[in-house]
């Protein structure tokens, strides 16, 4: 029987903030995978190693974690004012499916770094030594970013002494900024920032009871509860959760049925084809806690604490879109997130995640009645770790 050989793609393959993946340039992609649909996704699976029943991704480049089962394109941008439109594929480690339905913060960054060394920048807006502002359309969720990378002779400067919890060795500091954040809800706000209309609800749970939360739509839909209403402190490491099959499936079903009160799904059976967002995410006053880097965090590092799950699992640093939700809810007064750090106005808050903290900013204000977020800002850092080509099986591609 004759198989047909291996494609061969131009692709780079990047840490952005405390996540890895696979990008491409949209140009690069073979015909069939240059618009949305089932080639794309095949593609993009085969990539990473996907679906995988052994959990190991042995067989592509994906890393069998959520942070690390990632896929990008990027290209020219002809929207005015924007430099690269940016499309994020979250891969499914072990089903068939690639979820479109959000961003990702941590990639944003390298999606920043990515269109300087991929050339999708106009020359005439890269200084040779200084900082370039890079424009970019965030396609999933229609939404505007802004990168400022630091460039050294004409080229991205990658190496630096900025330090990021949940990244083993220092590179040079990237600035993020999101403007206007706030994703357009279809809850029962009709496209608010807090799609059921109010700060804190009620939220049943079969099967868990009635919880306090905080739904939000702010870099990525978030759910936040408190996480003493669920027996934990906050200050847990990713074993105490992924280790626990009750625990996981307590949280799967607060955001399958936190995102039916978002509007984000139609049934509750929906929620496993939607499984990026929303993101599920419990808080709580500071306390001492040591990372999972074995680096002690104090509580008069803290303003509060903040453990989120991503692709069901707890994450072992923080997503850059939930820090976004973060960020902007705690400058909310009487959110979950605002009232965990003690309360009243904040334009930015440093959190505790299982890797150590993070300081995030957001401005936020209210017009008439309605809470919104002018931008949303936190530093990452980034850089090329290969480049060249990957290689899939032609197969059905």
């Amino acid at each position: 029987m004759v198989h047909a050989p291996q494609l061969k793609i131009p692709a780079t393959y990047m840490r952005g903030g405390t996540s890895k993946g696979v990008f491409f340039r949209l140009e690069d992609l073979p015909p069939a995978a240059q618009v949305p649909g089932e080639a794309r996704d095949k593609l993009f699976m085969r990539v990473i190693g996907s679906p995988d029943p052994y959990g190991k991704h042995t067989d592509g480049m994906g890393g069998a974690t959520s942070s690390t089962s990632k896929c990008v394109i990027l290209s020219k941008s002809d929207r005015p004012e924007h430099d690269v439109e940016y499309l994020y594929g979250q891969v499914s480690i072990d089903s068939a499916f690639v979820d479109w339905s959000g961003n990702c913060g941590n990639l944003s960054t390298a999606a920043g770094a990515f269109a300087l060394h991929a050339r999708l920048v106009d020359p005439e807006r890269v200084p040779r030594d200084g900082v370039c502002s890079v424009r970019i359309w965030q396609a999933n969720i229609g939404k505007t970013i802004i990168a400022h990378v630091p460039v050294s002779n004409g080229e991205v400067q990658e190496t630096g002494d900025f330090e990021l919890d949940g990244v083993t060795f220092p590179a040079a500091e990237i600035m993020l900024e999101f403007l206007d954040p706030a994703d357009e809800g279809e809850g029962e706000g009709g496209g608010s920032m807090f799609p059921t209309g109010n700060l804190t609800d009620s939220l049943e749970v079969p099967g868990v009871g009635v919880l306090k939360a905080t739904m939000i739509n702010a870099g990525i839909p978030t759910i936040f509860i408190n996480a003493d209403e669920i027996g934990l402190t906050g200050s847990e490491l990713q074993d105490a959760i992924n280790g626990d099959p009750k625990t996981l499936a307590m949280f799967e079903r607060i955001r399958a049925h936190g995102a039916l009160r978002m509007g984000l799904i139609k049934t509750i059976d929906d929620a496993v084809k939607r499984q990026h967002t929303p993101k599920v995410a419990f808080v709580a006053k500071p306390r001492d806690y040591i990372s999972s880097s074995g680096k002690a965090v104090r509580v008069s590092d803290i303003d509060l604490l903040v453990r989120a799950l991503s692709m069901g699992k707890l994450h072992h640093a923080m997503m850059g879109t939930a820090a976004v939700a973060i960020g902007t809810a705690a400058s909310i007064p009487g959110t979950l997130v605002n009232l965990a750090t003690g309360g009243g106005d904040r334009s930015e808050v440093v959190f505790g995640h299982p890797s150590g903290t993070l300081k995030v900013g957001a401005e936020a204000r209210q017009l008439n009645g309605e809470w919104t977020v002018v931008k949303a800002s936190m530093s990452r850092s980034a850089r090329i770790l290969m480049e060249g080509w990957v290689r899939v099986p032609g197969d059905g591609l």
